[in-house]
């Protein structure tokens, strides 16, 4: 019986389907489930969809592709969402405590009055995004790409922008204590007109010389405002 099946086409297929069930990396989620914690949606395509309120605590959304999706007020508690496509999503109000936003594609985002504390935004593309009102306590956003990015009341407390790009980005009602890592960070024009930046870290002279700052913004001890301060174009 034994050697009949394994001399089959049929057995060779199947024993080649056990040993190498995801050969590739070509594995992706269970796509036609409907949100809830812990839902499985890798890979999957959910674009330009109504999903307000759901849940995906905890869920694995790796390399989905949530472009233009309302997912305003969800619950992201924990979820692993690195690679995904936000591109023009809105996740307004929604819950994101130690989420991995790591690498995803977030263009025109809208993270408005979203409780992401403790996550991180590692090298996340995020070009015009709104974190308006965001709770960004600890958050990474290390090599992350932030031109133009709207911080307008977030609480910015202990996050880092270590090595991201901040040109353009509007720094000047964002709400933090203590220091903020700015080492190796592109200021290009960030606006940071009376920003209190004397606890920050990493900041160094030449950073400032090319951000929009004015007689208002506090610096670091050793570091001056630049002759150029306040910029003329502030657009």
């Amino acid at each position: 019986m034994a050697r009949r099946f394994l001399g089959s086409g049929l057995g060779l297929t199947f024993l080649v389907m056990i040993a190498f069930p995801l050969a590739g990396g070509a594995h992706a989620g269970d796509c036609r489930s409907t949100p809830s914690a812990g839902v499985d949606w890798s890979r999957c395509a959910k674009k330009n969809l109504m999903l307000t309120s759901s849940d995906f605590s905890k869920a694995n959304l790796v390399e989905a592709d949530l472009s233009a999706t309302d997912l305003r007020d969800s619950d992201f508690t924990g979820a692993n969402l690195s690679k995904a496509k936000l591109a023009r999503a809105w996740l307004g109000g929604a819950r994101a405590e130690k989420a991995n936003f790591e690498k995803v594609e977030g263009y025109r985002t809208g993270f408005q009055k979203m409780d992401a504390e403790g996550a991180s935004f590692g090298a996340a593309e995020l070009q015009r995004a709104n974190f308006q009102g965001a709770n960004l306590k600890g958050v990474s956003f290390e090599k992350a790409e932030l031109s133009r990015v709207i911080f307008d009341q977030a609480i910015l407390t202990g996050t880092s922008f270590n090595s991201a790009n901040l040109a353009r980005a509007d720094l000047t009602k964002a709400v933090f204590e203590g220091p903020l890592d700015f080492s190796n960070a592109f200021l290009s024009l960030t606006r940071v007109e009376g920003v209190d930046l004397s606890s920050s870290i990493g900041i160094e002279q030449h950073q400032l010389d090319m951000a929009c700052g004015d007689d208002k913004t506090k610096l670091p001890p050793g570091l001056n405002a630049p002759q150029s301060w306040p910029c003329a174009d502030k657009d």
